[in-house]
């Protein structure tokens, strides 16, 4: 009887351990999402900001560099070596590091050369006319997608501050805490609590309602605003955070090492020559005439042979292709597909410069799944993959990540002590997880902190640097209460 009486009285003991439970984790994860919000939030702003404008500025180029991109249409072309030899006469005599040629009619052939005068990853690129080769611009193009000035400029403020690579540590930072702040975010709304609402407590509230309502937007209504927004544009937030992440300097790195020991890299175009073709371009039984020389480079006829050969008796049939030479005797010329609007055209070819055959191809349908979407993952982010469309999303979220960053400072000012100084500010979450918790579910988030923090180094250094402060402001808080109750 007595076993019995005492198994009844503690079965009720299991529900009320998981609402204890629920309860701390709820409380922890709002500290962290105040804390997040509150110390990162200014670096969220600056890098949603920034782009949203960078989004919109493959549209704007167009206006901005017309002269330079596009030609009256012509029904009628001059050879490749023309528009080279054009070009040469402006960049010097120099021979071309690639050779984009006008994807459609009305466009401008791009014939990129090497400056060591210019910052890593860039090109002085000479745009031609296909019809009459005249040059049409001079401009410095940046990365391998050729980006333009001007977007250059946005992508350099967007990634890091035009401080180089110490700035990019801020958008690092504002990545590595995107995803954490916006699960976090879903699970309080998932785990909110849902009071039931009866007459008298309509009564009480109804006072600081239509205070609320008569002043404009209250606390509440700014929360309803914040939470419902976050969740719309979650799923961009996520993709905002994991494709910006594969970009940075120390998350960058984990992740590329993670690719290769899983396999999932992007494959490769071997430009290596096989000893017969390397025989021949030495001068070997053949009798083949050299296109290349280490002296004076390849002829520009010959960029006009290995293009039709590569779209005769390889898989190249996109608009938008580049040409370049061999990067060293013994290596062959690649023609790649650039095309990165949907569906994306990445084909390449690698061609004997001695025989102008097709010595190998890379396809982008047999990329494996990894690298196919870190390919789209990485054109959607730039708002290629789907033309004005993709831009236009990425803007909105862009601009809704700021709207929601601004919004919880906002409920952060609504929250200060209004009768305190005007230097007041509203009171962090409460802090109970280590005083409730159970020691299981102390050690699971202890662990997980940890291995995400090595992850992501950057996140791991900053919520040591929360977890510091918060330690501190709860000694200096504590203090103070026993000096003002007299308690030692």
């Amino acid at each position: 009887m007595t076993s019995t009486s005492t198994t009844q009285q503690e079965r009720p003991a299991a529900p009320s351990t998981r609402k204890d439970e629920r309860g701390a984790l709820r409380a922890l994860i709002m500290r962290l999402h105040f804390y997040a919000g509150l110390f990162v939030g200014p670096f969220l702003i600056i890098a949603a900001l920034s782009g949203a404008l960078y989004a919109l500025t493959p549209a704007m180029e167009e206006g901005i560099y017309d002269k330079e991109l596009h030609v009256p249409v012509s029904q009628t072309t001059v050879p490749l070596a023309d528009q080279i030899r054009a070009a040469q006469e402006i960049a010097g005599d120099e021979q071309p590091s690639a050779v984009r040629p006008a994807p459609k009619p009305g466009d401008t052939t791009r014939i990129m050369f090497n400056d060591p005068s210019l910052g890593e990853s860039e090109s002085r690129a000479i745009f031609v006319n296909p019809a009459n080769a005249e040059v049409r611009g001079d401009l410095t193009v940046y990365g391998s997608s050729g980006v333009l000035p001007f977007r250059t400029w946005i992508d350099q403020l967007h990634r890091n501050l035009h401080l180089g690579d110490a700035g990019r540590y801020y958008s690092e930072l504002a990545a590595s805490w995107l995803w954490v702040i916006a699960l976090a975010g879903l699970i309080l709304w998932l785990t909110r609590p849902r009071r039931k609402t009866n007459e008298s407590t309509v009564a009480k509230r109804t006072g600081r309602i239509n205070s609320d309502r008569a002043r404009g937007f209250g606390r509440a209504g700014i929360a309803r605003i914040h939470s419902v927004g976050g969740l719309a544009l979650l799923l961009g937030f996520l993709f905002l955070s994991a494709t910006g992440l594969t970009w940075s300097q120390s998350a960058g790195d984990n992740i590329a090492n993670l690719r290769a020991s899983l396999a999932w890299t992007t494959p490769k175009l071997s430009t290596t020559l096989g000893p017969p073709a390397a025989e021949q371009a030495g001068g070997g039984e053949h009798n083949h005439v050299p296109t290349t020389t280490a002296s004076a480079g390849p002829a520009p006829m010959v960029y006009d042979h290995v293009l039709a050969v590569a779209r005769r008796e390889a898989v190249i049939n996109a608009g938008k292709v580049e040409i370049k030479p061999p990067a060293k005797e013994g290596t062959a010329w690649t023609v790649t597909e650039i095309d990165r609007s949907w569906p994306t055209e990445a084909d390449a070819v690698a061609v004997d410069p001695t025989t102008m055959t097709v010595g190998g191809k890379l396809v982008f349908d047999d990329f494996n799944l990894a690298a196919k979407l870190s390919r789209w993952g990485i054109d959607a982010h730039m708002g290629v993959l789907f033309g004005l469309a993709n831009q236009l999303v990425l803007a909105v979220i862009a601009l809704g990540l700021a709207g929601s960053v601004i919004g919880g400072y906002l409920m952060w000012w609504k929250r200060r002590p209004t009768h305190s100084t005007s230097w007041a500010t509203g009171r962090p979450p409460a802090r109970r997880f280590l005083r409730t918790a159970p020691w299981p579910l102390t050690m699971t988030v202890a662990v997980l902190a940890l291995a995400v923090g090595i992850a992501v180094p950057l996140l791991g250094i900053s919520l040591l640097i929360f977890l510091a402060f918060d330690t501190v402001l709860g000694i200096v808080k504590n203090r103070r209460k026993n000096m003002e109750t007299g308690t030692n």
